[in-house]
Protein backbone atom coordinates (compact mmCIF):
# COMPACT_ATOMS: atom_id res chain seq x y z
CA UNK A 1 0.00 0.00 0.00
CA UNK A 2 1.53 3.84 -1.06
CA UNK A 3 1.88 5.86 1.84
CA UNK A 4 -0.40 8.34 2.88
CA UNK A 5 -0.03 11.58 5.06
CA UNK A 6 -2.11 11.20 8.08
CA UNK A 7 -2.98 13.98 10.78
CA UNK A 8 0.88 13.98 12.81
CA UNK A 9 2.13 15.78 9.17
CA UNK A 10 0.21 18.62 9.62
CA UNK A 11 1.64 21.10 11.61
CA UNK A 12 0.70 21.30 15.50
CA UNK A 13 -1.19 25.00 15.21
CA UNK A 14 -3.65 25.52 12.29
CA UNK A 15 -5.10 28.94 13.47
CA UNK A 16 -6.31 30.84 10.06
CA UNK A 17 -6.19 27.33 7.81
CA UNK A 18 -9.51 25.72 6.46
CA UNK A 19 -9.63 22.18 6.83
CA UNK A 20 -12.24 20.20 4.41
CA UNK A 21 -13.09 16.76 5.92
CA UNK A 22 -15.02 14.07 4.25
CA UNK A 23 -16.94 12.30 6.38
CA UNK A 24 -19.90 9.86 6.69
CA UNK A 25 -22.92 11.02 8.01
CA UNK A 26 -25.21 8.90 5.71
CA UNK A 27 -26.42 8.17 9.23
CA UNK A 28 -29.70 5.66 9.46
CA UNK A 29 -32.94 6.89 10.22
CA UNK A 30 -36.65 6.53 11.75
CA UNK A 31 -39.06 9.25 11.97
CA UNK A 32 -36.92 12.23 11.85
CA UNK A 33 -33.92 10.75 14.15
CA UNK A 34 -30.95 9.27 13.61
CA UNK A 35 -31.27 5.69 15.06
CA UNK A 36 -27.64 4.72 15.39
CA UNK A 37 -24.36 7.23 15.74
CA UNK A 38 -21.44 5.22 15.23
CA UNK A 39 -20.35 6.78 12.03
CA UNK A 40 -20.40 10.15 13.87
CA UNK A 41 -18.75 8.59 17.02
CA UNK A 42 -15.70 7.20 14.78
CA UNK A 43 -15.12 10.29 13.28
CA UNK A 44 -15.20 12.66 16.19
CA UNK A 45 -11.59 12.61 17.27
CA UNK A 46 -10.65 13.57 13.68
CA UNK A 47 -13.37 16.54 13.82
CA UNK A 48 -11.95 17.83 17.24
CA UNK A 49 -7.96 17.18 16.68
CA UNK A 50 -8.42 19.93 13.58
CA UNK A 51 -10.50 22.00 15.40
CA UNK A 52 -8.67 21.82 18.62
CA UNK A 53 -5.69 22.74 16.27
CA UNK A 54 -6.96 26.28 15.71
CA UNK A 55 -8.46 24.98 12.35
CA UNK A 56 -11.96 26.14 10.45
CA UNK A 57 -13.66 22.58 10.26
CA UNK A 58 -15.82 22.29 7.16
CA UNK A 59 -17.39 19.20 7.06
CA UNK A 60 -18.46 17.42 3.46
CA UNK A 61 -20.76 14.81 3.36
CA UNK A 62 -23.50 12.69 1.69
CA UNK A 63 -26.85 11.67 2.87
CA UNK A 64 -29.18 9.37 1.14
CA UNK A 65 -29.39 9.48 -2.88
CA UNK A 66 -30.48 12.68 -4.06
CA UNK A 67 -29.44 12.17 -7.20
CA UNK A 68 -28.14 15.73 -8.28
CA UNK A 69 -31.43 17.47 -6.73
CA UNK A 70 -32.18 19.21 -3.47
CA UNK A 71 -34.69 17.33 -1.41
CA UNK A 72 -35.43 18.70 1.96
CA UNK A 73 -35.77 15.18 3.74
CA UNK A 74 -32.10 14.15 2.72
CA UNK A 75 -30.78 18.00 3.89
CA UNK A 76 -27.22 17.45 6.17
CA UNK A 77 -29.09 19.75 8.67
CA UNK A 78 -30.87 16.56 9.41
CA UNK A 79 -28.63 15.48 11.24
CA UNK A 80 -26.99 18.65 12.99
CA UNK A 81 -28.38 17.51 15.84
CA UNK A 82 -26.58 14.57 16.19
CA UNK A 83 -23.27 15.81 15.04
CA UNK A 84 -23.22 18.08 17.93
CA UNK A 85 -24.63 16.16 20.40
CA UNK A 86 -21.43 13.77 19.80
CA UNK A 87 -18.66 16.46 19.31
CA UNK A 88 -20.08 18.37 22.24
CA UNK A 89 -19.88 21.28 20.15
CA UNK A 90 -22.10 23.86 18.14
CA UNK A 91 -21.86 23.36 14.65
CA UNK A 92 -23.33 26.23 12.24
CA UNK A 93 -25.01 24.30 8.94
CA UNK A 94 -24.59 25.82 5.71
CA UNK A 95 -26.99 25.67 3.14
CA UNK A 96 -24.27 25.22 0.04
CA UNK A 97 -20.98 23.55 -0.68
CA UNK A 98 -19.37 26.19 -2.91
CA UNK A 99 -20.17 30.10 -4.24
CA UNK A 100 -20.84 33.17 -2.13
CA UNK A 101 -23.08 31.56 0.38
CA UNK A 102 -20.52 29.16 1.79
CA UNK A 103 -17.35 31.88 1.07
CA UNK A 104 -19.48 34.00 3.15
CA UNK A 105 -20.13 31.03 6.06
CA UNK A 106 -16.26 30.45 6.40
CA UNK A 107 -15.87 34.18 7.22
CA UNK A 108 -18.08 34.20 9.83
CA UNK A 109 -16.35 31.15 11.18
CA UNK A 110 -13.68 31.43 14.42
CA UNK A 111 -10.87 29.54 14.25
CA UNK A 112 -11.44 26.15 15.82
CA UNK A 113 -15.48 26.41 14.61
CA UNK A 114 -17.14 23.88 12.71
CA UNK A 115 -19.30 24.04 9.65
CA UNK A 116 -21.62 21.64 8.04
CA UNK A 117 -21.88 22.22 4.43
CA UNK A 118 -24.97 20.57 2.73
CA UNK A 119 -25.88 17.38 1.37
CA UNK A 120 -22.71 16.89 -1.92
CA UNK A 121 -24.68 15.19 -3.64
CA UNK A 122 -27.55 17.71 -4.36
CA UNK A 123 -25.23 18.67 -7.21
CA UNK A 124 -25.04 16.83 -9.90
CA UNK A 125 -21.07 17.64 -10.78
CA UNK A 126 -20.28 15.18 -6.89
CA UNK A 127 -21.09 11.99 -8.30
CA UNK A 128 -19.60 12.99 -11.78
CA UNK A 129 -16.32 13.97 -10.41
CA UNK A 130 -16.79 17.33 -12.36
CA UNK A 131 -13.66 19.53 -12.18
CA UNK A 132 -15.20 22.35 -11.86
CA UNK A 133 -17.12 21.91 -9.15
CA UNK A 134 -14.39 20.32 -7.16
CA UNK A 135 -12.45 23.44 -7.78
CA UNK A 136 -15.77 25.55 -6.51
CA UNK A 137 -15.08 23.52 -3.13
CA UNK A 138 -11.54 23.57 -2.75
CA UNK A 139 -11.06 27.54 -3.06
CA UNK A 140 -12.83 27.68 0.52
CA UNK A 141 -10.07 25.44 1.92
CA UNK A 142 -6.51 24.90 2.23
CA UNK A 143 -5.64 21.93 3.41
CA UNK A 144 -8.37 18.10 2.58
CA UNK A 145 -9.31 15.34 4.80
CA UNK A 146 -10.57 12.39 4.19
CA UNK A 147 -12.29 10.38 7.26
CA UNK A 148 -14.18 8.29 5.16
CA UNK A 149 -13.21 4.80 4.22
CA UNK A 150 -16.71 3.79 3.16
CA UNK A 151 -17.06 6.15 0.72
CA UNK A 152 -13.40 5.53 -0.88
CA UNK A 153 -14.46 3.65 -3.37
CA UNK A 154 -16.47 6.30 -4.84
CA UNK A 155 -14.56 8.73 -7.21
CA UNK A 156 -16.71 11.55 -6.47
CA UNK A 157 -15.68 15.14 -6.25
CA UNK A 158 -15.53 14.89 -2.15
CA UNK A 159 -14.04 11.52 -2.10
CA UNK A 160 -11.17 12.07 -4.77
CA UNK A 161 -11.67 15.10 -6.45
CA UNK A 162 -10.49 17.47 -3.96
CA UNK A 163 -7.92 15.18 -2.92
CA UNK A 164 -5.86 16.22 -6.05
CA UNK A 165 -6.10 19.81 -6.20
CA UNK A 166 -5.96 20.42 -2.04
CA UNK A 167 -2.66 19.45 0.53
CA UNK A 168 -4.41 15.81 1.39
CA UNK A 169 -4.51 13.93 4.44
CA UNK A 170 -6.02 10.92 6.00
CA UNK A 171 -8.03 11.76 9.00
CA UNK A 172 -7.99 9.35 12.41
CA UNK A 173 -10.81 6.88 11.30
CA UNK A 174 -9.30 6.30 7.72
CA UNK A 175 -5.79 5.99 9.09
CA UNK A 176 -6.69 3.45 11.54
CA UNK A 177 -8.87 1.60 8.58
CA UNK A 178 -5.75 1.52 6.48
CA UNK A 179 -3.43 0.08 8.76
CA UNK A 180 -5.72 -2.62 9.71
CA UNK A 181 -6.16 -3.51 6.39
CA UNK A 182 -2.50 -3.41 5.30
CA UNK A 183 -1.80 -5.66 8.38
CA UNK A 184 -4.74 -8.18 6.82
CA UNK A 185 -3.85 -8.40 3.14
CA UNK A 186 -1.28 -6.07 2.75
CA UNK A 187 1.86 -7.31 4.06
CA UNK A 188 0.08 -10.01 6.53
CA UNK A 189 1.77 -12.60 9.02
CA UNK A 190 0.99 -16.33 7.79
CA UNK A 191 -0.34 -18.37 7.76
CA UNK A 192 -3.60 -16.35 6.50
CA UNK A 193 -7.23 -17.60 6.75
CA UNK A 194 -10.35 -15.87 5.29
CA UNK A 195 -13.76 -16.74 6.25
CA UNK A 196 -16.01 -15.85 3.48
CA UNK A 197 -19.80 -16.29 3.93
CA UNK A 198 -23.13 -14.73 2.68
CA UNK A 199 -25.88 -16.62 0.31
CA UNK A 200 -24.56 -15.76 -2.81
CA UNK A 201 -21.27 -17.21 -4.89
CA UNK A 202 -22.08 -14.56 -7.53
CA UNK A 203 -21.75 -11.71 -4.87
CA UNK A 204 -18.76 -12.70 -3.85
CA UNK A 205 -16.77 -14.11 -6.99
CA UNK A 206 -14.25 -11.23 -7.10
CA UNK A 207 -13.47 -11.56 -3.56
CA UNK A 208 -12.46 -15.38 -3.72
CA UNK A 209 -10.77 -14.95 -7.17
CA UNK A 210 -8.52 -12.26 -5.38
CA UNK A 211 -8.85 -14.17 -1.81
CA UNK A 212 -7.25 -17.65 -3.02
CA UNK A 213 -3.66 -15.93 -4.52
CA UNK A 214 -3.53 -14.36 -1.05
CA UNK A 215 -4.52 -16.69 1.43
CA UNK A 216 -3.69 -20.01 2.93
CA UNK A 217 -6.94 -20.87 3.72
CA UNK A 218 -9.72 -20.12 2.61
CA UNK A 219 -12.79 -21.47 4.97
CA UNK A 220 -16.46 -20.88 2.58
CA UNK A 221 -19.73 -20.83 4.93
CA UNK A 222 -23.19 -19.31 4.20
CA UNK A 223 -25.50 -20.28 1.14
CA UNK A 224 -22.93 -19.87 -0.82
CA UNK A 225 -20.74 -23.28 0.76
CA UNK A 226 -24.13 -25.06 -0.97
CA UNK A 227 -23.05 -23.76 -4.50
CA UNK A 228 -19.59 -25.55 -3.96
CA UNK A 229 -20.55 -28.44 -2.34
CA UNK A 230 -23.32 -28.92 -5.51
CA UNK A 231 -19.93 -28.83 -8.04
CA UNK A 232 -18.26 -31.71 -5.96
CA UNK A 233 -21.25 -33.74 -6.71
CA UNK A 234 -23.32 -33.44 -2.94
CA UNK A 235 -27.25 -33.17 -3.74
CA UNK A 236 -27.75 -30.19 -0.96
CA UNK A 237 -31.13 -30.89 -1.55
CA UNK A 238 -33.62 -27.88 -1.47
CA UNK A 239 -30.61 -25.46 0.07
CA UNK A 240 -29.85 -22.21 -1.64
CA UNK A 241 -27.60 -23.25 -4.23
CA UNK A 242 -26.70 -21.26 -7.59
CA UNK A 243 -26.04 -24.33 -9.64
CA UNK A 244 -25.40 -22.56 -12.73
CA UNK A 245 -22.02 -21.35 -10.99
CA UNK A 246 -20.86 -24.81 -10.41
CA UNK A 247 -18.15 -24.30 -13.07
CA UNK A 248 -16.78 -21.17 -11.65
CA UNK A 249 -16.74 -22.58 -8.36
CA UNK A 250 -14.88 -25.69 -9.85
CA UNK A 251 -12.04 -23.40 -11.60
CA UNK A 252 -12.03 -21.27 -8.02
CA UNK A 253 -10.98 -24.33 -6.23
CA UNK A 254 -8.42 -25.67 -8.89
CA UNK A 255 -6.90 -22.20 -8.73
CA UNK A 256 -6.83 -22.50 -4.84
CA UNK A 257 -5.09 -25.92 -5.65
CA UNK A 258 -2.65 -24.19 -7.96
CA UNK A 259 -1.65 -21.40 -5.54
CA UNK A 260 -0.95 -23.77 -2.53
CA UNK A 261 -4.74 -22.53 -0.44
CA UNK A 262 -6.65 -24.95 0.82
CA UNK A 263 -10.74 -24.55 0.57
CA UNK A 264 -12.47 -25.43 3.40
CA UNK A 265 -16.21 -26.59 2.62
CA UNK A 266 -18.37 -28.53 5.85
CA UNK A 267 -18.38 -32.22 5.75
CA UNK A 268 -21.45 -32.05 8.52
CA UNK A 269 -24.43 -29.63 8.40
CA UNK A 270 -27.80 -28.44 10.34
CA UNK A 271 -30.69 -28.90 8.10
CA UNK A 272 -34.37 -28.32 8.29
CA UNK A 273 -37.37 -28.85 6.32
CA UNK A 274 -38.51 -25.44 6.60
CA UNK A 275 -36.82 -22.10 7.65
CA UNK A 276 -37.94 -21.06 10.88
CA UNK A 277 -36.35 -20.48 14.49
CA UNK A 278 -36.13 -23.60 16.03
CA UNK A 279 -38.08 -26.05 13.35
CA UNK A 280 -38.89 -29.94 14.42
CA UNK A 281 -37.66 -31.07 11.37
CA UNK A 282 -34.23 -29.83 12.22
CA UNK A 283 -31.46 -32.12 12.61
CA UNK A 284 -27.23 -32.32 12.26
CA UNK A 285 -26.56 -34.56 8.98
CA UNK A 286 -23.08 -35.79 7.02
CA UNK A 287 -23.31 -33.74 3.42
CA UNK A 288 -23.59 -36.54 1.69
CA UNK A 289 -27.15 -37.23 3.67
CA UNK A 290 -28.94 -34.17 2.83
CA UNK A 291 -32.33 -35.57 1.88
CA UNK A 292 -34.06 -33.64 -0.85
CA UNK A 293 -36.64 -31.71 1.01
CA UNK A 294 -34.55 -30.33 3.06
CA UNK A 295 -32.47 -27.60 2.82
CA UNK A 296 -28.96 -26.75 4.06
CA UNK A 297 -28.97 -23.96 6.98
CA UNK A 298 -25.69 -23.61 9.07
CA UNK A 299 -22.47 -25.60 9.47
CA UNK A 300 -22.67 -28.42 11.49
CA UNK A 301 -20.31 -28.94 14.82
CA UNK A 302 -18.01 -31.54 14.01
CA UNK A 303 -17.10 -28.99 11.11
CA UNK A 304 -16.90 -25.62 13.27
CA UNK A 305 -14.98 -27.22 15.74
CA UNK A 306 -12.58 -28.78 13.07
CA UNK A 307 -12.26 -24.84 11.19
CA UNK A 308 -11.33 -23.54 15.33
CA UNK A 309 -7.80 -25.77 14.82
CA UNK A 310 -7.15 -24.06 11.89
CA UNK A 311 -7.54 -20.97 13.14
CA UNK A 312 -5.74 -22.04 15.87
CA UNK A 313 -2.53 -22.48 13.56
CA UNK A 314 -2.81 -18.87 11.29
CA UNK A 315 -1.60 -16.02 12.36
CA UNK A 316 -3.94 -13.45 10.25
CA UNK A 317 -7.68 -13.76 9.73
CA UNK A 318 -9.77 -11.87 7.79
CA UNK A 319 -13.84 -12.15 7.61
CA UNK A 320 -16.37 -11.24 5.59
CA UNK A 321 -19.80 -12.75 5.88
CA UNK A 322 -22.15 -15.47 8.06
CA UNK A 323 -21.34 -19.30 8.41
CA UNK A 324 -25.44 -19.85 8.14
CA UNK A 325 -28.71 -18.46 8.35
CA UNK A 326 -27.59 -16.57 11.78
CA UNK A 327 -30.12 -14.21 12.22
CA UNK A 328 -32.31 -17.13 12.79
CA UNK A 329 -31.58 -19.25 15.75
CA UNK A 330 -30.81 -22.11 16.37
CA UNK A 331 -28.64 -21.13 12.80
CA UNK A 332 -26.34 -19.17 14.35
CA UNK A 333 -24.22 -21.83 16.21
CA UNK A 334 -21.34 -21.91 13.97
CA UNK A 335 -20.91 -18.15 12.95
CA UNK A 336 -21.28 -17.74 17.22
CA UNK A 337 -18.62 -20.66 17.39
CA UNK A 338 -16.31 -19.79 15.47
CA UNK A 339 -16.52 -16.13 15.86
CA UNK A 340 -15.82 -16.46 19.78
CA UNK A 341 -12.59 -18.74 18.92
CA UNK A 342 -11.65 -15.99 17.06
CA UNK A 343 -11.83 -13.58 19.42
CA UNK A 344 -9.92 -15.86 22.29
CA UNK A 345 -7.00 -16.28 20.03
CA UNK A 346 -6.92 -12.51 19.11
CA UNK A 347 -7.22 -11.31 23.06
CA UNK A 348 -4.44 -13.95 23.92
CA UNK A 349 -2.22 -12.33 20.65
CA UNK A 350 -1.80 -15.84 18.44
CA UNK A 351 -4.19 -13.86 15.85
CA UNK A 352 -4.66 -10.61 13.79
CA UNK A 353 -8.78 -10.46 13.03
CA UNK A 354 -10.03 -7.86 10.82
CA UNK A 355 -13.36 -8.28 9.43
CA UNK A 356 -15.92 -5.91 7.83
CA UNK A 357 -19.27 -5.57 5.88
CA UNK A 358 -22.81 -5.52 7.10
CA UNK A 359 -23.73 -8.62 8.18
CA UNK A 360 -20.34 -9.97 9.13
CA UNK A 361 -20.65 -6.77 11.56
CA UNK A 362 -23.82 -7.91 12.99
CA UNK A 363 -22.99 -11.26 13.07
CA UNK A 364 -19.79 -10.74 15.10
CA UNK A 365 -22.04 -8.29 17.54
CA UNK A 366 -24.62 -11.25 18.03
CA UNK A 367 -21.64 -13.40 18.83
CA UNK A 368 -20.90 -10.92 21.36
CA UNK A 369 -17.37 -10.37 20.27
CA UNK A 370 -17.44 -7.56 18.56
CA UNK A 371 -14.50 -5.72 20.75
CA UNK A 372 -12.42 -8.55 21.01
CA UNK A 373 -11.66 -8.52 16.93
CA UNK A 374 -8.20 -6.32 15.99
CA UNK A 375 -10.36 -4.23 13.61
CA UNK A 376 -14.04 -4.47 12.34
CA UNK A 377 -14.54 -2.34 9.61
CA UNK A 378 -18.18 -0.93 8.73
CA UNK A 379 -17.92 -0.01 5.63
CA UNK A 380 -20.02 -2.55 2.95
CA UNK A 381 -19.03 -1.85 -0.93
CA UNK A 382 -15.47 -0.48 0.11
CA UNK A 383 -15.01 -3.26 2.31
CA UNK A 384 -15.51 -6.07 -0.39
CA UNK A 385 -13.73 -3.41 -3.26
CA UNK A 386 -10.88 -3.90 -1.21
CA UNK A 387 -11.11 -7.57 -0.31
CA UNK A 388 -11.82 -8.21 -4.53
CA UNK A 389 -8.22 -6.55 -4.71
CA UNK A 390 -9.41 -3.69 -6.67
CA UNK A 391 -8.08 0.32 -6.09
CA UNK A 392 -10.16 2.49 -3.99
CA UNK A 393 -10.09 6.03 -5.97
CA UNK A 394 -10.52 7.47 -2.10
CA UNK A 395 -7.60 6.38 -1.00
CA UNK A 396 -5.50 6.03 -4.02
CA UNK A 397 -5.82 9.91 -3.92
CA UNK A 398 -4.41 10.27 -0.55
CA UNK A 399 -1.17 8.35 -1.52
CA UNK A 400 -0.67 10.56 -5.07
Amino acid sequence: MALFKTLDDLPKDLTGKVALVRVDLNLPMADGMATDLTRVTAVAPTILELADAGAKVLLLAHFGRPKGQRHSTMSLSMVQGDVERVLKREIMFIPEVAGPVAKQAVGILSAGDIGLLENTRFWPGEEKNDPDFARGIAVLGDIYVNDAFSAAHRAHVSTEGLARLLPAYAGRAMQKELEALEKALGEPETPVAAVVGGAKVSTKLDVLQNLVGKVQHLIIGGGMANTFLAARGVDVGKSLCEHDLAATAEAIMDAADDKGCTVHLPYDVVVAKEFVANPPSMRICNVHEVAEDEMILDVGPQAVEALGDVLKTCRTLVWNGPMGAFETQPFDAATVALARTAAALTKEGSLVSVAGGGDTVAALAHAGVAEDFSYISTAGGAFLEWMEGKELPGVAALSA
